[in-house]
Parts: structure tokens; C-alpha cells; sequence
């Protein structure tokens, strides 16, 4: 019976426990700001998984009271902040933390190098270029691989009109 059910009080720990934790997050989040839930970069994702980690454990764990959840959702917002705060005024840690943007794809050929480094093959920055609604590369002068993972296409007719800033590029 142990499989299917435990217990009716069970099911209502982990309801009231599921709601309370859930109102808790979404507060926290809310207060944190829209960095929390921006696009993803390397250490955002281990922060997004830590915390439904957290929130699996204070519903389904019976050791796991309310507070120490919030408290868990607490110590990782609150670590997101500190290191993005060090992030911005340390350019040291900022490299250690954060990827920088790698260019793929320069005048028509594929930068091999980058390419090889970034785990990125010729499929992916195909694809990203027809997803911009480029039938092929023909009209992309530039395809970036930025740090949470999609791909910037710079047209040839912008690339024309304004030298590439590629110095701050990994190639």
C-alpha cells in the first residue's frame, strides 16, 4: 500500500507545503527582480536547478520544515545577488563566472576553433540562421554564440553599414 499511499495527512502536508513554498518562491522571485529570471547563462541555470531541487525537497522531504525551505530559496537568491554584484565590479571574477560571446561564423566561412571549443556544430548555426528567416547564409555576415547560449546573426547589410566590433569576441 506503501507505494500508492501513505496517508491522507501526507497528501495535505505536501498541498500545503506545495503552496505555501510555491507563494514563498514566486515572492522571492518577485523581489529579486527580473535578473532572476532572465535568459540563462551557466551559473543562472545551476541557481534555477538548486532551487526546484529545494522545492522537491520541502514538499516530498518530511525533515524539511517551511522555513528551512524558504530559508534555502533565501540563500540562493541572496548568492545570485552577491555574485552578480562581485561580477560587475571584479573583471577577474567576472571571467571565472561568466562566458564570454564566441563568433562562429565570419564572411562566409565557419570559425572551426570557436565552433570546436563551443561544442557547436554547422547544424545549429544553420538552423539559428533560418529561425531568423534567412534561407541560408548567403545574407548573414556574423553569427555570435552568446553567453546564455543563442545565436546572434548579424546580416551582411548590417555588417556593411557598421564595422563588426569582433575584438571583444572570442574566435
Amino acid at each position: 500500500m506503501g507505494v500508492f499511499f501513505n496517508s491522507w495527512n501526507d497528501l495535505g502536508r505536501v498541498l500545503v507545503l506545495g503552496v505555501m513554498g510555491y507563494i514563498a518562491l514566486v515572492l522571492l522571485l518577485r523581489i529579486s527582480g527580473n535578473r532572476t529570471l532572465s535568459k540563462l547563462n551557466a551559473f543562472d541555470f545551476v541557481i534555477t536547478i538548486a532551487l526546484g531541487s529545494s522545492f522537491g525537497a520541502l514538499i516530498l522531504n518530511k525533515n524539511v520544515a517551511l522555513a528551512d525551505g524558504i530559508m534555502a530559496f533565501t540563500v540562493l537568491i541572496g548568492m545570485q545577488h552577491v555574485i552578480t554584484w562581485l561580477t560587475i565590479r571584479s573583471n577577474t571574477l567576472k571571467r571565472v563566472i561568466r562566458n564570454e560571446p564566441s563568433l562562429v561564423y565570419y564572411n562566409g566561412e565557419y570559425i572551426k576553433n570557436s565552433m570546436k571549443r563551443s561544442r557547436v556544430v554547422e547544424d545549429e548555426i544553420e538552423q539559428s540562421v533560418r529561425n531568423q528567416g534567412y534561407a541560408n547564409l548567403e545574407h548573414v555576415g556574423a553569427v555570435i554564440l552568446e553567453t546564455d547560449g543563442s545565436f546572434s546573426i548579424i546580416s551582411q547589410s548590417e555588417k556593411e553599414g557598421k564595422e563588426l566590433d569582433i575584438a571583444g569576441l572570442k574566435a
